[in-house]
């Protein structure tokens, strides 16, 4: 009697240690990313204030995914690993600088860039809350999530290619763009759910995946409400 006691106690403690684990890096994540988000609208406020070009913008993005790729997997344990998340996320917010300018000039662009930002808020609060509440887990996502990103950055090379020899790919783009919030709204579930199950414990990592979510969900919100109102 008294082992099963032992035992049940030790299992109780363990559950208290791993719920406040969870807790811990549920807070970090979201912390880091407001920051992070704020962050970016800061760095995007100047591009778009300095008009900054899209070819720049487009080498800032290079940069950022350099840093992600290659450098925060070396650092997301240290320190250092904060200060890659901010100048990747300062980057990536720069280069989305002459992209919000160029819906900006459209008409009624003010309207466009606004119901993209309410958009991606809405999808990105409204499954994290019911991954958060439901406690659902959605690690089955894990290989959709997978084969979808490698297939996301194919389609993307193959469209720029493409366009780089005259293919129009106006159609072919909004039915990428279409996907992509799919993608993303599935990503945004399974990186949530591997937070609150035990699955990912480093916040570094989970921001920054959670952030790449919020900003394609942005883009491609944008590209598609931008064409509808060409």
């Amino acid at each position: 009697m008294r082992e099963l006691y032992t035992q049940n106690a030790r299992s109780a403690r363990a559950d208290i240690g791993s719920s406040v684990e969870v807790n811990k890096v549920l807070r970090n994540t979201y912390s880091l990313l407001a920051l992070t988000l704020a962050f970016s609208a800061v760095t995007a406020g100047i591009a778009m204030a300095v008009n900054l070009s899209h070819g720049a913008g487009l080498i800032m993005s290079l940069v950022a995914l350099g840093l992600i790729w290659f450098v925060l997997p070396r650092t997301a344990n240290s320190s250092a690993g904060l200060g890659v998340v901010f100048l990747f996320t300062g980057l990536i917010g720069a280069s989305l600088g002459p992209i919000v300018n160029h819906y900006l000039a459209m008409a009624n662009g003010g309207s466009i860039v606004l119901q993209a930002l309410g958009g991606t808020a809405a999808i990105f609060l409204g499954l994290s809350g019911y991954t958060l509440t439901t406690r659902k887990d959605f690690s089955f996502l894990r290989g959709f999530v997978a084969v979808g990103l490698m297939v996301m950055i194919g389609c993307m090379l193959l469209m720029l290619g493409a366009s780089l020899f005259g293919f129009d790919v106006s159609a072919l783009s909004l039915a990428f763009s279409a996907a992509v919030v799919l993608l993303m709204s599935a990503l945004i579930l399974y990186q949530t759910s591997a937070i609150i199950h035990g699955g990912e414990t480093n916040y570094i990592l989970a921001t920054t995946s959670l952030y790449l979510s919020i900003i394609n969900l942005f883009t491609s919100l944008l590209h598609l409400i931008g064409a509808s109102n060409e």
